[in-house]
């Protein structure tokens, strides 16, 4: 048996052996190194021969270089490849969601024109806000996918925590009991619900988590001033003074013992079996938390349960309540004739009969290609363009730069699946200013057409204006 220091090297299968018969070097050589508690340390070993007067080996001799964070930097780096390329398929999968939710976002749009009767409209206005949820965490794929930000609004932290509520008491098993706590005059908060939503969503698996056998989950919110003298500013280096509003996520589970609970928030870090885990939940919340200007604290006690408090900077003015949303405006068209290119036919045969409804007369083109071939046979009567970016054969923006090439002045609307700094470079080389992102409702899609046909001539006009119905 050899030995070194606090370490064992067991002599069966180690390159000692075969040195020590030749006499021969064995040099960079992957090993592992039992030590007398039974762990084991990867580690990288050179025998050398030593050697009497007369050249005979009489021994060998070691040296060594652990390599124990090498390989934990290997797997990070691994782990970060595969949730690269894990991003790479969540933007595939987003751009295909959004061509799946276009159609049904104008769909509703047009039932809720011809729908008069109350139950109904409640009905389709339910269909809408599910279906405006999911295209808004499509978005958070591929701000997760693509490193887009968000667009930051006041937050509606009621509202918010109502959706949390909802969603876990639809989804969750009912021996976990749910009890939220929202008082009146929460202060404002600046940011992205739908990161945020991520965030509660994600604080609240985990608590499902540890509660293998039930108990309560707690969702509340209040107001808290931090001032200069808090001690939490010493336990939170993100941490600065201000008015925060402070959600609370708490469980009655399991609890965190003390030596896991000051890493939970390492990427890839995980108690969870292998395949049921990636550890990026809650350093994928830190992140966003961090961006909203805000911190997070962790308490957790074994045998008694975890509460996570997460602190968003607010303003003094409370959360308005909420307001009746103003039917948006859909401005019709008079007669003119566009070119729609998609190669989604539901998205192209919706687009179309929404642009018919609204008084405008629509040629389609599965691509790039068969949009350059119409528009030179009809240049002169087509008054604007809608195309795609992604598409097959010729894609959005070499079929807008051949366009631009027959006509300079050509109005064009640049509808993308992908996130909107996908083609941003290409796009504001060739000067398109309007560009659409999928999926989109009528009213967004006729507002942007009105600006873009505004001033820019009678082309393509009939005569008698078209009214929608």
């Amino acid at each position: 048996m050899w030995r070194t220091d606090d370490t064992l090297l067991p002599p069966a299968e180690s390159p000692i052996v075969e040195v020590l018969r030749t006499g021969q070097p064995a040099l960079d050589v992957e090993v592992a190194i039992e030590r007398p508690d039974g762990s084991r340390v990867p580690a990288l070993v050179n025998f050398a021969a030593l050697k009497n007067g007369a050249g005979e080996t009489t021994g060998a001799i070691a040296s060594f270089v652990d390599l124990t964070e090498r390989k934990k930097l290997e797997q990070q780096s691994l782990r970060a490849q595969r949730m690269e390329s894990i991003g790479t398929l969540a933007g595939g999968i987003a751009h295909d969601l959004n061509n799946s939710l276009g159609p049904i976002m104008m769909s509703l749009d047009l039932l809720r024109m011809k729908i008069t009767d109350p139950g109904s409209r409640e009905l389709l206005t339910v269909m809408d806000t599910s279906a405006h949820r999911g295209a808004d965490m499509v978005r958070q794929i591929l701000s997760f996918a693509r490193g887009v930000d968000g667009k930051r609004a006041v937050v509606e932290v009621p509202r918010l925590v109502g959706e949390i509520e909802n969603l876990v008491f639809e989804t969750f098993l009912r021996h976990i009991e749910i009890r939220t706590s929202v008082p009146p005059g929460l202060w404002t908060v600046m940011g992205d619900s739908t990161q945020l939503h991520q965030v509660l969503l994600n604080l609240c698996l985990n608590a499902r988590d540890a509660m293998p056998n039930g108990g309560v989950l707690t969702i509340s919110a209040e107001n808290r001033e931090i001032t200069p003298n808090d001690e939490r500013l010493q336990q939170n280096p993100c941490a600065q003074p201000g008015r925060y509003c402070m959600l609370e996520v708490k469980d009655s589970g399991t609890g965190i013992p003390p030596e896991v609970l000051e890493n939970i928030f390492d990427p890839f870090f995980t108690t969870k079996d292998f395949g049921k885990g990636s550890g990026l939940g809650l350093s994928t919340s830190l992140a966003i938390i961090k961006s909203h200007d805000g911190f997070i604290r962790a308490e957790s006690e074994v045998g008694k349960g975890t509460a996570f408090q997460v602190f968003l900077s607010a303003q003094a003015e409370t959360t308005p309540p909420a307001e009746i949303t103003p039917e948006p405006e859909r401005p019709p068209g008079n007669g003119e004739l566009l070119l729609v290119v998609d190669d989604e036919d539901p998205m192209r045969r919706m687009t179309k009969q929404i642009l018919e409804v609204f008084g405008y007369r629509v040629i389609l083109a599965c691509n790039g290609a068969e949009a350059v071939a119409i528009y030179a046979q009809r240049a002169g009567e087509i008054a604007a363009v809608i195309t795609d970016m992604s598409m097959p054969v010729m894609e959005g923006p070499e079929a807008i730069r051949i366009l631009q090439g027959m006509d300079a002045k050509l109005p064009i609307i640049a509808v993308s699946g992908l996130a909107s700094t996908t083609y941003a470079t290409q796009l504001a080389d060739l000067g398109v200013k309007h560009i659409l992102p999928k999926p989109y409702t009528a009213a967004e899609l006729l507002k942007m057409l009105k600006e873009v046909l505004a001033g820019t001539g009678t082309a393509g006009q009939k005569p008698a204006p078209v009214s929608p119905p």
